[in-house]
């Protein structure tokens, strides 16, 4: 009998040995939660773009009491000659992203807000930067022309690509809650040239998505119809005065008979 309490009692004791073997964390490990960055009121976006060492530039947007109204802003700080500037603007919409380019080639960087409104289709703002020397110039990023506009319905992804701007978009057919998304996507390219903004279409869809026009396949075109030819006044006149000279040399040569 006491040699099987012993026993009972040995095998509790190395049960709890184990499993307080299997609790401890092994010495010298330190283990980190990943923790997400969490932007303090009233601030609502915070991307750091680093152009090159020493020349940084902080994107934020910033604003209480409304969710889709507020200000932008860009902190350059140029570490090396201590010098620290602020562009900022209203703002209408959420911050998406931001980029940073030199399209023109110039050595001088163009700083790219991507903005996401809120209406029907959700549509997208560019505010565009070029910095010289520290100062900042504002850039008119161009509209979609009409036959640009055609199928869209927002849902952009812009992203850069060999120093160029790259948007991409979806098309559709229809308008309103009838719209459907086609497999067919318009692609653009955006380029520089003095501080104007160049665009070009990459993509070879049909710039007519509507009607019976298939997406990527450009619509036939309608052959022209021959014109209708009428006769002119003159024109009359003209018929009417030869018609009366035939007669009258008709008439000539049969009194001569």
């Amino acid at each position: 009998m006491a040699k099987k309490y012993w026993f009972c009692l040995f095998l509790w004791i190395s049960c709890l040995l184990i499993s307080c073997s299997n609790d401890q964390k092994p010495e010298g490990v330190t283990v980190v939660t990943p923790q997400k960055s969490v932007i303090m009121g009233p601030f609502r976006f915070h991307k750091l773009v680093e152009v090159s060492p020493g020349q940084d530039y902080d994107v934020l947007s910033w604003g209480r009491g409304s969710k889709d109204t507020g200000s932008y802003m860009i902190l350059h700080s140029d570490s090396a000659a201590k010098r620290y500037t602020t562009t900022t603007g209203d703002l209408y919409g959420k911050i998406v992203d931001a980029y940073n380019s030199d399209m023109d080639l110039d050595g001088n960087p163009e700083i790219l807000i991507q903005v996401k409104g809120k209406d029907t289709i959700n549509y997208t703002n560019i505010f565009a930067f070029e910095f010289t020397n520290g100062k900042a110039q504002k850039l008119d990023f161009p509209k979609l022309t009409k036959s640009q506009k055609q199928g869209y319905r927002g849902e952009d992804n812009f992203y850069i690509e060999e120093g160029k701007l790259i948007r991409e978009f979806p098309l559709f057919t229809g308008t309103g809650k009838d719209a459907k998304p086609t497999a067919t996507k318009r692609k653009l390219q955006y380029g520089l040239r003095n501080n104007n903004f160049t665009i070009k279409q990459l993509s070879k869809d049909s710039t007519s998505v509507a009607g019976t026009a298939k997406p990527g396949v450009n619509a036939p075109i309608k052959k022209a119809e021959p014109e209708k030819t009428t006769s002119t006044k003159k024109e009359k006149k003209q018929t009417t005065a030869k018609k009366h000279k035939r007669k009258k040399k008709h008439h000539h040569v049969s009194d001569e008979g």
